[in-house]
């Protein structure tokens, strides 16, 4: 594992980011570089779907009852967008080191297809699962140890991320076996469910993309159940599997944390930023607010 700590301590020496606390946007699309000195508290975030790699440090993340601990040398596989709870740890007083890499419907859907066609018996066996994913859907967030052949592919990734042309030209393609690897690894079906587009997980991940491109409009639990082609009990059900939220559960926290970074990030007031999340009502903002966040619009400035 100190070979991964090392390569992205290089990244980070290479790009001047010893001082960085958050993300930054690697020259490959789709792929974050993540760093952070300090330990923090647990707090409301909203984790994008995707693969998540963690060198150095560890954290625990809730959504309702369920707690995922990923650390040194593990992976996250995120089928869909999730709004939760994240608290992160240091260790001996080095920074926390990571990777995020988006997974590309594209890239996806043409893996999936590929895997199929070349292995018989892993497709057989996807298609149960997602028969048995009918009954009862996967819980959205997985964690999982970094097999010795993803390891060497992270590895290739932080090193041609060195020399931005060559990222340009030869990351893609790595990051395409990043997936390959996830989706035959342990928890791939929650990658594999996404590519069944009759699949309820499916389904819910269709709704999800539209409520995180829409979350400022209007929107009814009766639309939602019929762009998943639901019924609405069903639909509701299925949402609570996927999510661990109710539908008006999930936007309304999408709307706060869009809300927030627009005050922070942004430097919007509160009223404009409740306004342009979708929020008609200043007062009923600034209470949703403290108690998501437990801290008023002022103060997260």
């Amino acid at each position: 594992m100190q070979q991964l700590v090392s390569a992205m301590q290089c990244y980070a020496d290479l790009k001047s980011l010893n001082n960085l606390s958050g993300s930054h946007r690697t020259v490959i699309d789709g792929v974050k570089f993540y760093r952070a000195a300090q330990s923090s508290f647990r707090q409301p975030l909203l984790y994008q779907s995707g693969i998540i790699v963690m060198a150095q440090g560890h954290k625990n993340i809730y959504v309702g009852e369920n707690c995922v601990r990923y650390g040194a040398g593990d992976y996250l596989v995120l089928g869909v967008p999730m709004p939760l709870e994240c608290e992160a740890f240091t260790a001996q007083g080095l920074p926390l080191l990571g990777l995020a890499i988006d997974v590309n419907s594209h890239t996806l859907h043409k893996l999936v297809a590929q895997i199929k066609e070349q292995n018989d018996k892993f497709a057989t066996d996807s298609a149960q699962d997602n028969t048995k994913e009918r009954n009862q859907l996967d819980f959205g967030i997985k964690s999982n140890t970094l097999g010795e052949q993803l390891h060497e592919t992270i590895l290739r990734l932080l090193k041609v991320l060195q020399n931005d042309a060559e990222a340009r030209i030869l990351g893609p393609a790595i990051v395409e076996e990043i997936v390959y690897r996830a989706l035959i690894g342990k928890n791939g079906h929650i990658l594999f469910d996404l590519a069944h587009h009759d699949g309820h997980y499916a389904r819910i991940a269709r709704v999800l993309d539209t409520l995180h491109k829409r979350y400022a409009e209007t929107i009814s639990v009766e639309y939602l159940a019929e762009l998943a082609h639901m019924s609405v009990s069903g639909f509701h059900k299925a949402f609570r599997q996927v999510t661990k939220e109710t539908p008006l559960q999930y936007l309304k926290k999408i709307r706060l944390n869009k809300a927030k970074d627009l005050i922070v990030s942004d430097g919007k007031q509160a009223t404009e930023a409740a306004m342009l999340v979708g929020y008609t009502s200043p007062s009923q903002f600034s209470r949703e607010f403290k108690r998501h966040f437990n801290a008023t619009p002022k103060s997260v400035i």
